[in-house]
């Protein structure tokens, strides 16, 4: 009876550690939503990009012109704007400036006038903005105009 138990407890935690592996973060999650969009709310900054659910868009000017350079460590700090197809524009965002960018593993990331943009981890709910001129990874990650110039 106990080597039953013992077989039902692994195979339990064998399906949690599978759902977990291929659930992803939430702002995984929430970059992949069918619905992305781009859009422009008022901050304390003035107005600025936000995606579709209200989590704020940040750009990080180590990038490359429509190239990223956020990977490893830093992508998981820094989670890209990833989408299956071009995202929707919504209030105050221009459409000629949204754009997309492969990575190097294929996944298609947000681009707006030219610049990758990303979530900061600590964002976990709409509206938060925790890392504003923040220093990390050989660049500093800013917060986009609607212009598509980041906010220094």
């Amino acid at each position: 009876m106990r080597s039953g138990r013992s077989l039902i407890l692994v195979a339990f935690l064998v399906t949690v550690l599978a759902g977990v592996i291929t659930s992803g973060t939430s702002a995984d999650r929430r970059a992949r939503s069918a619905g992305a969009s781009v859009t422009v709310r008022p901050s304390r900054y003035g107005r600025i990009l936000f995606d579709g659910r209200g989590f704020v868009l940040y750009s990080f000017t180590h990038d490359l012109r429509r190239r990223a350079t956020c990977y490893g460590a830093c992508a998981t700090r820094w989670p890209p704007f990833l989408v299956m197809k071009r995202p929707a524009t919504r209030t105050g965002a221009q459409a000629v400036l949204v754009g997309t960018t492969r990575r190097r593993d294929g996944r298609l990331q947000v681009t707006y006038a030219g610049r990758p943009l990303y979530y900061y981890r600590g964002d976990n709910a709409p509206g938060i903005i925790l890392c504003q001129n923040v220093s990390e990874f050989g660049g500093l990650w800013l917060v986009v105009r609607p212009s598509g110039k980041p906010v220094r």
